[in-house]
């Protein structure tokens, strides 16, 4: 298989950096532009984290809408030369497969603002977080769950315990996507976490993974958006779920719910805002990636939801929960304990092969 690249990484001192973040605010007076986010919890801890501090900052107006993910909806955009959303929050491997269809508009590292500790931006952001349309700006989870009021005395601890129907009877919930499925489903038929990418890049191991989805398939209600998995835990129509783990952090700690995040084979994942080609807000778009990729930004957000930064200046930024004074390190997804048995999304597969997975997965569901 062809794996193309879009990443890139650019060791420049980005010294004008911090005058094009936040210049020509009178320009933008009365400006506005829309972003694209994934909603709930999420959307929120960015709002709280620096979307209103760059409102302010800026003067210009941030309307959010809400989407599901994928590129359907951009390149419909694109392609009819109708383009109505500026930037869009997105995961990697849609990022590079973006990028490289040209739906994308590019974006240099150099524009980027120093770290926190005036550390090139190309030096303080992981190397394969850094694309052609821009750098990722949180790592994210996605995560087994269950309640802990309604699972009984055993618990589950392990990724092969969310198939496992004899020990844990009842429905599972999961994203109503292949991303992250089937990376669950070979962990939990015993492939090692450094073979699961070798494995899902044979035809023989595809078909294992979806074999062992199978196993559970009429146990399943899918989930879309990420606000579902804390609901359907909550009203007792799932045992267990996969859920991304910041919106179960949120439960726990604002709602009160006895929920218990499985770290045993969490499929750690980052993402990032990118700017649609052929925007008519360009220049704000730029401005508004270059503010959400400072560390401060990053923090912010950090602080709000379970949900790491990118950059490594970042992180000793956060410290406690802006709301609850909660200790944040405990729970973020990169944290060593957490992290132990954790497996990193490998988005050059995706970008290459997400298209048919999907088509696959369309198809599996259908049967």
């Amino acid at each position: 298989m062809t794996r193309k690249t879009s990443m890139r990484r650019i060791l420049v001192p980005g010294l004008a950096a911090l005058v094009l973040l936040l210049g020509g605010r009178a320009a933008a007076q009365d400006q506005s532009l829309t972003l694209v986010s994934w909603g709930g919890a999420y959307t929120r801890a960015c709002v709280n984290g620096y979307i209103e501090r760059f409102e302010q900052e800026t003067g210009i107006d941030v309307k959010i809408e809400d989407y599901n993910g994928g590129l359907a909806q951009i390149r419909a955009q694109v392609d009819v030369g109708n383009v109505y959303w500026d930037v869009v929050d997105m995961e990697l491997p849609d990022m590079v497969r973006g990028c490289d269809e040209g739906l994308l508009a590019p974006i240099d590292i150099d524009e980027m603002a120093p770290g926190a500790d005036g550390t090139p931006a190309a030096d303080d952001l992981p190397e394969d977080g850094i694309t052609e349309c821009g750098p990722t700006n949180i790592y994210y989870s996605t995560v087994v769950v269950y309640n802990d009021g309604r699972i009984g005395a055993t618990k589950p601890t392990t990724i092969a315990d969310f198939f496992d129907l004899e020990k844990f009877p009842g429905r599972r919930g999961m994203r109503r996507s292949p991303l992250a499925n089937l990376e669950f489903a070979l962990m939990a038929d015993g492939v090692p976490l450094d073979q699961v990418y070798a494995t899902l890049d044979t035809e023989a191991g595809v078909g294992r993974a979806f074999r062992k989805l199978d196993t559970i398939k009429d146990q399943i209600v899918w989930w879309e958006a990420g606000a579902q998995p804390p609901q359907m835990l909550a009203d007792g129509e799932v045992v267990m779920t996969t859920a991304y783990n910041g919106r179960i952090f949120n439960a726990q700690n604002l709602e009160g719910q006895p929920f218990v995040i499985v770290w045993d084979g969490q499929l750690l994942d980052t993402g990032g805002v990118v700017i649609v080609e052929g925007t008519r807000n360009l220049e704000a778009a730029k401005m508004f990636v270059r503010f959400a990729n400072t560390a401060r930004a990053m923090a912010g957000v950090g602080r709000y939801i379970s949900y790491s930064p990118t950059r490594r200046s970042a992180m000793p930024l956060i410290s406690t929960h802006a709301e609850t004074g909660i200790d944040m390190s405990p729970h973020m997804p990169t944290s060593p304990e957490n992290a132990a048995r954790a497996l990193h999304n490998d988005w050059e597969w995706w970008s290459d092969n997400g298209e048919e997975m999907n088509e696959r997965f369309s198809t599996w569901l259908a049967r």
